[in-house]
């Protein structure tokens, strides 16, 4: 353990930190684990692009009162030097444990620097949050939240005026507020009932709720009225648990079941091990309800009800879960194909999507007209291309979406939103119900026109500095030594985001890229057409494989060709996992 370390564990065991704080820290020392003591003190957590994200716990690794205060102050010093300091903050937060006094912290940290303050008086969808920054015209937004990270962690996500995640400049100017606050002396903080009575924090009801749903009223592709669509719904003990039965109900949805054992806002999560709609195992409970009531979709949103997972019956009858990249393709198809339908499609309309998701997504939009936008991953990208098209060539957006389970159906809010997702989900089942179709069709229908696509994700965890070190050596090796096959398929370019280049192997000759901004990724394009990207996590102790691969549909059966391409993506990952190996 080095001399910093020791310093900041001493600071720590002193005033002013509380005295739980303290006992907390000087529990871990009499107990002798360096090992954890050094995990929660080697560094400062880091306020990255987005924000805060980091286990619950006393140290300066960790996300507490401390450091969200410290983060706000700095938050707060920017806000003051952009003179926004009248158009107020939004803050919203989740379930998670500690997410109300993070929260409350925030607002009175805010509000000791003079900045007015909007904050929900109830756990809040972060999509919700994102439309009151924009229909209140705050200048920046916070919400308190980990997404769907393990229950022993909590977040902060820093939004600016447009209402989608801070980018630059704005990120990387927070970020040097913040690391200037060095000190949990220099937080300017009061009283959140006394900012109350005084005006200057204002508390938010149900009315932005419903101005949402009014919003959403314009964006319908039927009247609305009664559905007979059966729906299973979980909010996985998050904030959906209110507001999306409300949205499914106001457009004539009566048929919704909720899982009741997941239906209660509970921040230890207590039914589920991730509560992750990616997560098979977090819909199981879905999925037997939905075998009870023999329902027609499955509908299950993370906590803070930002992304969405589906299932609903095969062509053999069994439940299946779709992945993120077929619930957006979904999503877009039948958005696309309404719009055409009933006339609305504009001349300039554009699909926003990120680089790791499918591609069909493009080979759809171009079918339809519609031009497509390819970003770095993050849902804050797919926001400032909003805006950019607004603001520049005044294209219009129409659909907007991410591998990892994250849909834009709308364009007057800027992060990715499950409540409208849902929304659009059931009304696409309403609308198959009467042409005689099935959900499963409708995707079948869509893999028989473009092309049968898969893709897979490979996760590696890990934690810790040995963690940070092996993701950068990983990064790096990748970077300076690529593979020049793949299961013995060649690879024919390397785009490298971070240098902004394209290397082609066989030529050895070396491109710009133009149309994104530096990011620590990697792409290897195979001469099949297959494409591997790889990334560290921006949130997670995590670096990340993303695998895509095609082929024309033939006249064998569906499930057939789906099972070949499976075996191949499963045997590029094992190559992955050797080359990483032996590295």
């Amino acid at each position: 353990m080095n001399d910093l370390i020791r310093k900041r564990i001493d600071e720590w065991t002193k005033g002013p930190y509380d005295r739980e704080t303290i006992e907390e820290i000087e529990g871990l020392v009499r107990s002798g684990d360096e090992k954890e003591l050094e995990d929660r003190f080697f560094q400062t957590l880091e306020f990255g692009t987005g924000g805060l994200r980091g286990i619950i716990g006393a140290g300066t690794n960790r996300m507490n009162l401390y450091t969200v205060g410290m983060a706000t102050q700095g938050l707060a010093n920017y806000i003051l030097k952009a003179e926004g300091a009248p158009r107020g903050v939004v803050i919203a937060r989740d379930s998670r444990r500690m997410s109300d006094l993070f929260a409350h912290i925030t607002a009175e940290v805010l509000a000791g620097n003079g900045i007015r303050v909007y904050i929900f008086e109830d756990i809040t969808p972060t999509p919700i949050a994102s439309f009151a920054v924009r229909e209140l015209g705050a200048i920046s937004g916070v919400v308190v939240t980990a997404s769907h990270n393990p229950s022993d962690y909590n977040g902060y996500k820093v939004y600016w005026d447009d209402g989608g995640q801070v980018i630059p400049p704005h990120d990387a100017n927070i970020i040097d507020e913040v690391k200037r606050v060095d000190d949990v002396g220099s937080i300017r903080r009061t009283d959140f009932d006394d900012a109350v009575k005084s005006g200057l924090i204002t508390v938010l009801g149900h009315d932005i709720t419903e101005k949402y749903i009014a919003r959403l009223e314009r964006y319908t592709h039927r009247p609305v009225g009664d559905s007979t669509v059966s729906i299973v719904y979980t909010p996985l003990h998050g904030t959906g648990y209110r507001i999306i039965p409300e949205v499914l109900s106001h457009f004539g949805f009566g048929r919704v079941s909720a899982v009741e054992e997941q239906s209660r806002p509970d921040g230890s999560f207590p039914t589920v091990k991730y509560p992750n709609p990616e997560e098979k195992e977090a819909l199981a409970l879905s999925l037997d309800l939905a075998r009870r009531i023999d329902a027609d979709l499955i509908l299950a949103t993370d906590p803070d009800a930002d992304r969405m997972g589906v299932g609903f019956k095969d062509g053999t009858g069994e439940y299946v879960l779709i992945n993120g990249n077929q619930i957006g393709t979904m999503l877009e198809y039948y958005i696309l194909t309404r719009l055409r339908e009933s006339g609305r499609m504009p001349e300039n309309g554009v699909v926003v999507k990120t680089i790791v998701t499918t591609d069909l997504q493009r080979i759809i939009a171009d079918s339809f007209g519609c031009r497509t936008d390819d970003v770095l991953t993050g849902f804050k990208w797919i926001a400032a291309a909003i805006k950019r098209h607004e603001e520049g060539d005044g294209s219009r957006f129409l659909f907007g979406g991410e591998e990892s389970y994250g849909y834009l159906p709308v364009d007057f809010l800027r992060d990715k939103d499950a409540v409208s997702s849902c929304y659009f989900f059931a009304e696409m089942a309403d609308w198959l119900a009467g042409r005689g179709m099935r959900l499963a069709g409708f995707l079948e229908e869509i893999y028989r026109t473009y092309g049968l696509y898969m893709e897979d994700l490979l996760s590696l965890t890990l934690k810790g500095r040995d963690g940070i070190d092996r993701i950068q050596q990983i990064m790096s090796s990748l970077r300076n030594e690529p593979p020049m096959q793949f299961i013995g398929i060649d690879v024919d370019r390397v785009a490298d985001i971070q240098n902004l280049e394209v290397l082609h192997l066989p030529e050895r000759k070396r491109t710009p890229i133009r149309e994104l901004p530096k990011s620590d990724v990697l792409q290897f394009f195979l001469t099949d057409e297959s494409k591997i990207t790889v990334r560290p996590s921006g949130t997670e102790p995590k670096i990340k494989f993303y695998f895509s691969i095609r082929d024309a549909v033939g006249s064998a059966p569906l499930v057939e060709m789906q099972a070949a391409l499976r075996a191949k993506i499963d045997s590029m990952k094992k190559d992955m996992l050797a080359k990483i190996d032996a590295m």
